[in-house]
């Protein structure tokens, strides 16, 4: 090669390398194509994430870029639609490879239409995949007054699915479980109106402007360079990040641009609900007319912002307001479970008073504490520095302290309270079951007298609720009643939470797996799905429910593969044979790998399976002839019909049943990885209900195959 060829090609690699780098700066155009122009995995799993995704969810972009915006829409909601143009923009700015977009659905109740629609684009997203659903997602938004079931069909057509394909799935309702799990998972991590988008982790409610998520993808991609540059995958910075920024995060609210109806609880409709004070730390006049309950979590920073307007609402109100706290930890707020530790340590050691110092120290540094240590692994341990720290400057026991809010198990991801914690962790779920109980999600959460009052309102909102609760307990007072009974008096006919839903349920077949109290008379049935990322995530508080009330009640297990987890049938069929081979002991041990197996690339594929299964000891030649032959295929579609029999749509759901009903079970129904506090209040009302009195058992029992119960994690 002479030296001008040699000049002329680097010159053409040069500029071909420029021209290249570009089209990476100037992004993509915002049309679905721009999905098929990067080569994604057909699977994965961020179901490790704080805001969890997986394939199973559509997505626009690379799976590897260093931002992904988590968007829960409603295909009817005028400000979703709004969003959408910011949406394309953001694409055409920054393009696939710096940004991903994750669908999820969250149609709300008053658009009649939307949920259909939302099945229509999922139906659409199995049988064409992400080009296809972007860009029937794409029309239904252009023509939001048209969402009927001819158009859905005309539109999945022209996004190159097969006519007739769609009609019998979507009429057949073949993947509409999918958007009651959306649901579920909106709710879990706080979603309550739309739109509601996450990015990386970094709550933002509402048709923001354009400006207003770029501030925080710009940051997020200067935090991602910097995983990056310190050897973190690049398709592993989207948890790695979720996990810091939700950390951090203030809970989630409902959209300011939602209609009142999606708000909900939110509403200040002058209900007034039973609210019980009991043993919670309070400050006031113990006969002040006026009692406010807060549910407050000490790392969340609105509950900090409320807390001068408090200051000067006792003040104002002195002598006439008390003021009473219930612990409201946040599953996000990692931190905040054990700050509550810390206050209750406090006031053990020395009384109310220092439970309020504690309690005062704690919102002073707040910011210090959720900043200081970003790395997920050092959480903890900076954590129990800090409040040790902060126990020693008022005073107490640091031995104590650091005894209570040290993390147990610094293995694990989650923080795990010791022995010497475990009491006060029975305090924060007692509270949170009652905050659960009158639909007090967010923080922070008042009840004035029994009146609903949410989040860092201004002075003049409390001023003016006390003001007409002073007047009402005046009367009270002027018409024989003792200023201390007045909360009391207004409480004997306060709201009670209302009850869980009810459902009646086809018994479990005979050899079905169980575990706890085989005679019991209050059953948990759980409706579940080896491949759900949701299931995963409720196993621990499962754990606890069996080791608090596993001489009390029968766990049974009930099969509920959802359509759109293509191997959680064999993985379903697979346990079954392990149940066969080696009794309920083999199944649980089963049960157990698979869940933790999940997410690892081919673990519930075929040889997955029998991977699991041979480090079970599992006879391989009966395994592997069960599944070729599909042997227990007939079980796990009766269980799965048997739970769309009653209704029973997503996963994972829960079934605590009190009485029978001809051939059917009654019992209490709720969805979703919720917090234990839900568990343990429905299984106390079943249990109640059944004649059983309130469970609370101490002493496990052992499964149906004689293993012990699991520890739990809180």
């Amino acid at each position: 090669m002479n030296k001008g060829t040699a000049v002329v090609g680097f010159l053409l690699s040069f500029l071909a390398g420029m021209l290249l780098m570009w089209g990476i700066e100037r992004g993509a155009p915002s049309s679905a194509t721009a999905t098929a122009e990067v080569q994604n995995p057909a699977t994965w799993d961020d179901s490790a994430a704080a805001v969890p995704v997986t394939s199973n969810d559509p997505m626009w972009g690379s799976r590897s870029a260093p931002v992904t915006i988590v968007l829960y829409s409603d295909y009817e909601c005028p400000f979703c639609s709004k969003v959408e143009k910011t949406f394309d923009a953001l694409k055409e700015k920054y393009g696939p490879q710096k940004i991903r977009i994750i669908w999820k659905n969250n149609p709300l109740p008053f658009h009649k239409n939307a949920t259909p629609a939302s099945e229509a684009a999922n139906t659409v997203f199995k049988l064409g995949g992400n080009d296809a659903f972007w860009k029937f997602h794409k029309t239904a938004f252009e023509n939001q007054k048209a969402l009927t079931t001819d158009n859905f069909v005309t539109w999945a057509a022209d996004a190159g699915v097969d006519k007739q394909k769609f009609l019998d799935s979507f009429n057949k309702k073949e993947f509409a479980a999918k958007v009651a799990e959306d649901l579920a998972a909106g709710k879990a991590v706080g979603v309550r109106g739309t739109p509601a988008s996450f990015i990386n982790g970094i709550f933002l409610s509402g048709a923001q402007p354009q400006n207003k998520f770029e501030e925080i993808i710009d940051k997020e991609l200067a935090e991602a360079e910097k995983l990056i540059a310190a050897k973190t995958p690049a398709d592993k910075v989207y948890v790695e990040r979720t996990k810091v920024n939700r950390g951090n995060a203030p809970a989630p609210s409902a959209s300011a641009d939602a209609k009142p109806e999606a708000k909900g609880a939110k509403e200040d409709d002058k209900t007034v609900w039973k609210i019980a004070v009991g043993e919670s730390p309070a400050k006031g006049a113990a006969d002040a007319l006026v009692t406010i309950v807060e549910f407050s979590d000490f790392e969340c920073p609105y509950c900090e912002k409320v807390e001068p307007t408090l200051a000067e609402v006792m003040k104002t109100y002195e002598g006439k307001v008390r003021l009473v706290w219930k612990h409201r930890p946040l599953p996000f707020h990692r931190r905040a479970a054990a700050m509550s530790y810390l206050t209750m340590e406090a006031q053990a050691q020395k009384g109310d008073k220092a439970f309020w110092d504690a309690h005062d120290a704690l919102f002073k540094k707040r910011a210090e504490i959720a900043g200081r240590e970003k790395d997920p692994a050092k959480i903890f341990t900076a954590l129990e520095e800090d409040l040790v720290k902060i126990a020693g400057e008022l005073g107490l026991d640091a031995e104590k302290v650091k005894a209570v809010v040290k993390d147990a198990d610094p293995a694990t991801p989650a923080f795990e309270p010791t022995d010497a914690a475990k009491k006060y962790q029975a305090v924060i779920d007692a509270d949170s079951e009652a905050a659960d109980d009158v639909e007090a999600s967010g923080t922070p959460h008042f009840f004035i007298n029994g009146r609903r009052l949410v989040g860092a309102q201004p002075v003049e909102k409390f001023k003016e609720v006390i003001d007409e609760e002073l007047k009402k307990a005046e009367e009270l007072v002027s018409k024989g009643t003792k200023k201390a009974d007045v909360y009391a008096e207004i409480m004997k006919s306060a709201k009670e939470p209302p009850p869980p839903e009810t459902k009646s349920v086809d018994p479990a077949p005979a050899g079905s797996p169980w575990k706890g109290n085989e005679k019991a008379k209050v059953e948990f049935h759980i409706f579940s799905d080896f491949e759900c990322p949701y299931c995963k995530r409720v196993e621990p508080t499962l754990a606890s429910v069996e080791k608090d009330f596993g001489d009390k009640i029968k766990i049974i297990w009930r099969d509920k593969p959802l359509p759109m987890h293509k191997n959680a049938p064999l993985a379903s069929e697979a346990a079954r044979e392990a149940l066969a081979q080696k009794g309920m002991k083999g199944f649980w041990a089963f049960h157990d790998a698979l869940f933790n197996a999940q997410g690892q690339p081919d673990a519930l594929v075929r040889t997955g399976l029998e991977k699991i299964a041979e480090q079970q000891g599992l006879d391989m030649g009966k395994l592997k002839e069960a599944l070729d032959k599909n042997t227990h295929k007939a079980v796990v579609d009766a269980e799965s019909k048997a739970g769309e029999a009653a209704g029973i749509t997503g996963t994972p759901s829960f079934v605590v049943t009190f009485a029978k009903n001809g051939d059917k079970l009654d019992g209490y129904f709720f969805s979703g990885a919720a917090n234990y506090g839900k568990f343990k209040r429905t299984i106390n009302l079943a249990l109640a209900k059944a004649g059983e009195g309130k469970g609370d058992a101490k002493k496990p029992a052992a499964p149906g195959g004689g293993a012990p119960a699991p520890a739990p994690r809180q």
